[in-house]
């Protein structure tokens, strides 16, 4: 829980609690401020209040809890979207190429974000023994279909 892979890398806490968070910035824009663009956003604001969101000092089950209602609130959000809204264009900062994204871009980089350092946490894993959810359940698939195999070869 305290690990870190490397210096200047979050810990396993802080990892999570800023897969939980993640989507709030996305949120933010759309669902609360129910922005076209980023004119007059203010990003350092937001930046500050996550970056002290994710640095209080959670247990772990005050993080699955984090995940949990969090992710809820994202998904319950997202689960009501509309083609309409998701094809709209959002204007990005001056200067940015392209100078706009649909909606439903910006909306999927949450999930490429948590994705991003889900596979963090499956390296870290690694690191410290533990074979990854995803890989034990793949094994036990190929050990089923292997077990069928020499059943019906027997």
């Amino acid at each position: 829980y305290s690990f870190k892979a490397a210096e200047e890398t979050r810990t396993v806490e802080k990892l999570l609690t800023h897969i939980a968070l993640g989507y709030r910035f996305q949120h933010r824009i759309h669902a609360i401020d129910k922005r076209s663009n980023f004119e007059g956003f203010d990003f350092p604001s937001l930046f500050m209040e996550m970056v002290a969101e994710e640095a209080k000092p959670r247990t772990k089950a005050e993080v699955i809890a984090l995940l949990k209602e969090d992710g809820e609130v994202w998904a319950k959000y997202v689960e009501g979207l509309t083609e309409d809204f998701l094809s709209q264009s959002f204007g990005l900062p001056p200067g940015a190429t392209p100078a706009s994204k649909s909606r439903f871009e910006m909306i999927l980089s949450v999930k490429e974000h948590e994705m991003h350092h889900r596979a963090q946490i499956m390296l870290i894993q690694r690191m410290i023994g533990i074979v990854p959810h995803l890989t034990r359940d793949m094994q036990a698939r190929m050990a089923q279909m292997q077990n069928r195999t020499q059943s019906a070869q027997s």
